[in-house]
């Protein structure tokens, strides 16, 4: 079993305020609906990367669009973390876009192409007579 360190707790707990702030109180309408997907917090607490995705349009443009107004409310979001937290200190956030969901859905799709594509040929190549 492995432990469930202190940093990894502020990570979570980082994740989770972050989600209700960016839904809640950020009103930046080019954000659009995002999602904090991880939150991982450097061993001396100094930084935290956060990973996120936005639903809708997966083109770079608007990923780096959404990087962009997540950092430049990052100082907002860090002083609104600070006074829901008790910590002495609160890591500075650096945003990163997740990739992870968008090349999921991707490799997804190629197997289920895969899969009809197998299916489709193996159909063609059963002879009348035989029984499945």
């Amino acid at each position: 079993m492995t432990d469930y360190t202190r940093t990894q707790r502020i990570g979570d707990q980082i994740q989770r305020e972050l989600g209700s702030l960016v839904q809640l109180e950020m009103k930046d309408p080019r954000l659009g609906i995002v999602t904090i997907n991880a939150v991982e917090v450097s061993r001396d607490l100094a930084y935290a990367e956060v990973y996120v995705t936005r639903l809708g349009e997966d083109d770079e443009s608007t990923h780096k669009k959404t990087i962009e107004i997540l950092t430049h409310a990052a100082g907002f979001l860090r002083s609104r973390l600070a006074r829901m937290m008790q910590l002495r200190k609160v890591p500075v956030l650096r945003f990163h876009y997740d990739e992870s969901v968008a090349r999921g859905q991707r490799l997804s799709a190629l197997i289920d192409k895969a899969v009809k594509q197998d299916e489709a040929l193996s159909g063609l190549s059963k002879r009348p007579d035989e029984d499945s």
